[in-house]
């Protein structure tokens, strides 16, 4: 009991981190894809580091025999991260979380074609809410308040997150160490050329505090939080690890309203309420009917 006690804190711990990303990005003058680049690889490095800590080695052979699908999932997560530090220059760090959190709403969508899984009844009503939730948060309902730029750049993000879920899902016999740290080093070779190709000036931003800003993204919020998120969902049942998972977007939605003073009217709190009620019922297990007593 006390270690499952453990694990939940340092889960609930590396949720809240991850729902702190976006009011850093807000003080970080770099492009997108210059940030997503540093944050693979300082992340990859500092993920590294606490697996030799920890004596634990990478599994080559493993990582061999996935390894398409594995640089497939790490050139998604890429994008994702572009994408979705570019949604937040665009909208609030509420509404980007939130078009980000339609992620597995689109798994959900795919599963027939990509996964071979049936939608059930419950399925497509949260696809539904989730539809009906991205219709308030999107701010279409209100003349003169939509940021579509933001809601398709995070929306978009949503869809390269949910490659990298549904990948994953394919990914047989790997770690879930080896696995980070193959697509953290992928996002960041993929991006490394496109950025010295466009991001010419990038360097001159790079103040101290900036790097500092930098160096925190990607060894604390990436690489240290992976860790301690990974060694606290092996101890923990998958239905924990989901619900859990609600407090980066809560904490995220808050953080907005209450530091950056990001306003939420009454549409958007109607759509945060459909959005995160149709994902938390995808998570929640089917009801199984009862057998007749013979």
């Amino acid at each position: 009991m006390k270690e499952q006690f453990r694990a939940k804190l340092l889960l609930a711990g590396s949720m809240a981190v991850f729902g702190t990303i976006g009011i850093f990005r807000r003080y970080i003058p770099l492009g997108s894809s210059v940030l997503a680049m540093t944050r693979g690889f300082i992340g990859m490095l500092t993920l590294l580091l606490i697996m030799r800590v920890q004596r634990k080695r990478l599994a080559v052979q493993d990582i061999r025999r996935a390894l398409l699908p594995l640089l497939a999932s790490g050139v998604a997560m890429g994008a994702d991260w572009i994408l979705l530090f570019e949604a937040y220059n665009y909208t609030s760090i509420a509404v980007a979380t939130l078009c980000y959190y339609m992620a597995p709403i689109f798994v959900i969508a795919a599963s027939p074609f990509c996964l071979g899984e049936r939608i059930t009844g419950k399925k497509l009503l949260c696809i539904l809410l989730a539809v009906a939730g991205m219709v308030f948060v999107s701010g279409v309902l209100q003349e003169g308040d939509a940021s579509y730029t933001g809601v398709l750049l995070g929306l978009g993000a949503a869809v390269f997150y949910a490659a990298v879920i549904v990948i994953n899902k394919k990914i047989q016999g790997v770690s879930a160490y080896d696995k980070t740290v193959v697509q953290l080093a992928t996002a960041g070779t993929v991006l490394l050329p496109y950025v010295l190709l466009t991001e010419t000036g990038a360097h001159a931003a790079l103040t101290p505090p900036v790097i500092g800003l930098v160096l925190l993204v990607g060894a604390f919020h990436t690489g240290a939080t992976y860790a301690v998120y990974f060694a606290s969902i092996e101890k923990l049942p998958a239905q924990t690890v989901a619900l859990f998972s609600y407090i980066d977007p809560a904490l995220a939605v808050l953080l907005s309203a209450w530091v950056l003073r990001e306003p939420l009217g009454g549409y958007e709190l109607m759509g945060i309420v459909l959005i995160l009620g149709a994902t938390l019922l995808s998570e929640l297990p089917e009801r199984t009917p009862a057998k007749s007593a013979a």
